[in-house]
């Protein structure tokens, strides 16, 4: 009876050692939003994303200008056309007032769509990398210290010069 309890209260014990040496998890943090903003990648990405604006905004500001300049013409007609005539004119404005904003639409989910296109493969690599340093220092856990984010206190292992490093800037 007395071996059953020292086997039991031995077995207990490593149990419980071993469960702290394993609580023992390494812990480091890094800011993923200032790396991705270093990352030569992202500044190319987003020099790309701005051009693109431009060219949707130069179109639709062109448009716009068209729609004003129509709008001006049938407001200065418009005692010399018929009812009928200017309500049809009216109708064509509102078209085109309409088209504009899809225009507008469309031009918003394509900027989208190219940023996502552009910034996945950055956000992958930057990933890859702070798993390739994370596991290469032993850290179990990297937490994202982004401004914003819930992590309070940072005294852990910085992983962010690393991981630069290890991308290549």
């Amino acid at each position: 009876m007395k071996n059953v309890k020292r086997i039991a209260v031995a077995l207990v014990l490593f149990v419980a050692a071993t469960g702290f040496v394993n609580a023992q998890s390494k812990v480091a943090h890094i800011n993923v939003q200032q790396l991705l903003s270093e990352m030569p990648e992202m500044k190319a990405a987003q020099a790309e994303l701005k051009k693109l604006q431009e060219t949707y905004r130069a179109d639709i500001q062109s448009s716009m200008t068209e729609l004003q300049n129509k709008y001006t013409q049938y407001q200065n007609e418009a005692t010399s056309k018929t009812r009928e005539e200017n309500e049809q004119r009216a109708v064509e404005l509102q078209g085109f007032e309409k088209n504009i904003q899809e225009a507008e639409q469309a031009a918003m989910q394509e900027m989208q769509k190219k940023q996502q296109e552009l910034f996945a493969p950055i956000s992958d690599k930057a990933k890859a990398a702070i798993e390739k340093v994370a596991a290469a220092q032993g850290f179990d856990y990297v937490i994202d210290a982004s401004p914003g984010l819930s992590l309070i206190v940072a005294k852990g292992k910085d992983l962010l010069p690393e991981v630069k490093q290890e991308l290549g800037f």
